[in-house]
C-alpha cells in the first residue's frame, strides 16, 4: 500500500489534516467487505519526539558553518526515513506528516515506495503565506506546548526553502490538495478521492521496481563512489572546455560514455552568464552528496556510468533553469 506524503508551509494546518485523513482511512478499513488487509501508520516529527529547533537555520542565532553542515535536520530526516522504511509495505499505508518541503526528499521517499513496488501520493495543504504566519506568531503566544511554534526568523527561513510541488514530475504525482479553510466535507472528497488512488480503481495500475529505484551497490565497473567522482569531474571538466566555444545561453554537448566522442551525447543548455569552475563544482558536490545517500537518492539503484552522466547532466539543467 502506498506512502502518502504530505507537504505544506510551517504552521498551514498539516498536522490537523493528518490526523482527519488517519481517521478517515481508519473507518474505510474498518468497514470495508470483505475486511481489509490493510494497516494503517502514522508517522511524524511528533511520533519520532523531534523537536522543530532543529529545522532552525536562522543566520540571526547560528554561525555560517552551523547552518552548511545543518547536522540537526539530517539526523531527523534520517530519523523519519528510518521509521518510514520500517512499515511500509505493500500491505501498510503509511502517512507521512511533515513539510517534506525539499524535493529532492520527496524524490526519496518516492523511489523507495517504488522499490517496494507500491506508489506514493502527495497531499499539499494549500495555506496563503499571512495566514500561516499569524498561525505562528499566535502559537508562539500560546502557553501550550502541544502548539508549539516555530521561532520567527526560523519560520522565515523554512518558508523561503520550501519548494512547491510540481504534478509535472513522477515523484509529485498523483498530487491532492486540501485548502486551509476547507470545511470537512471538502477535505472528505479530497481523501475519497485519495482511497480511489490507492485501494480502488485507480490502484490497479501495477508499480514496477526500476533501475533507477532498486537499492544500489556497486557499479560493475568499478567502486560507485569512485565512478561517480571520476564521471562527474569528467563532465565539469568537459563544460569548461565548451563553454568558450558555445558562449553564454549556449549548449554543451557531452558524450554519454567517457572517452567515447562522436558517440551518442548529452545536451546540456548552458544559463546566460559564464560558468566558472567554483560555482560547478559546488554543483557537482551536491549532486554527488545527493546520490551518496544524503536527502535526494537514496534509493538510487546499480547505475553504469554513462547513466551517472546522463543523470549529472539532467541536475545541471534543472539546477541552471532554476537559478536563472
Amino acid at each position: 500500500m502506498p506512502l502518502i506524503i504530505l507537504t505544506g508551509l510551517p504552521t498551514s494546518g498539516k498536522s490537523h489534516r493528518a490526523a482527519q485523513l488517519h481517521t478517515y482511512l481508519s473507518e474505510r478499513i474498518a468497514s470495508s467487505h470483505p475486511p481489509s488487509p490493510y494497516r494503517l501508520h502514522l508517522v511524524s516529527d511528533e511520533t519520532q519526539s523531534i523537536s522543530r529547533t532543529v529545522y532552525d537555520l536562522d543566520p540571526s542565532s547560528l554561525p555560517a558553518h552551523v547552518r552548511s553542515t545543518n547536522a540537526s535536520e539530517k539526523d531527523a530526516r534520517a530519523s523519519i526515513y528510518g521509521a518510514v522504511k520500517r512499515v511500509l509495505s505493500p500491505k501498510d499505508i503509511v502517512i507521512l506528516d511533515g513539510m517534506n518541503y525539499i524535493k529532492g526528499w520527496r524524490y526519496q521517499l518516492h523511489c523507495e515506495a517504488k522499490n517496494l513496488a507500491t506508489p506514493s501520493v502527495i497531499l499539499q495543504i494549500g495555506c496563503p503565506v499571512d495566514k500561516a504566519r499569524s498561525i505562528n506568531e499566535q502559537r508562539l503566544q500560546s502557553p501550550d506546548e502541544r502548539t508549539e511554534g516555530y521561532s520567527t526568523g526560523n519560520w522565515d527561513n523554512l518558508v523561503f526553502r520550501y519548494e512547491e510541488p510540481n504534478p509535472m514530475t513522477r515523484w509529485d504525482s498523483p498530487l491532492f490538495t486540501v485548502i486551509w479553510d476547507d470545511d470537512d466535507e471538502q477535505a472528505k472528497r479530497v481523501y475519497e478521492q485519495i482511497w480511489d488512488t490507492i485501494a480502488g480503481e485507480g490502484s490497479k495500475k501495477k508499480i514496477q521496481p526500476n533501475k533507477s529505484t532498486v537499492q544500489r551497490d556497486k557499479d560493475p565497473g568499478g567502486d560507485y563512489l569512485y565512478v561517480l567522482e571520476k564521471e562527474t569531474q569528467d563532465i565539469v571538466k568537459r563544460i569548461l572546455e565548451q563553454q568558450a566555444e558555445a558562449g553564454e545561453g549556449g549548449t554543451a554537448r557531452l558524450p554519454k560514455v567517457n572517452g567515447m566522442d562522436g558517440g551518442e551525447e548529452l545536451v546540456l543548455e548552458l544559463p546566460g552568464r559564464k560558468l566558472g569552475l567554483p560555482q560547478l563544482q559546488r554543483y557537482r558536490r551536491a549532486f554527488v552528496g545527493l546520490n551518496r545517500g544524503g536527502i535526494g537518492l537514496e534509493g538510487v539503484g546499480k547505475l553504469a556510468a554513462g547513466r551517472l552522466r546522463e543523470s549529472f547532466v539532467g541536475y545541471l539543467n534543472d539546477a541552471f533553469e532554476k537559478d536563472g
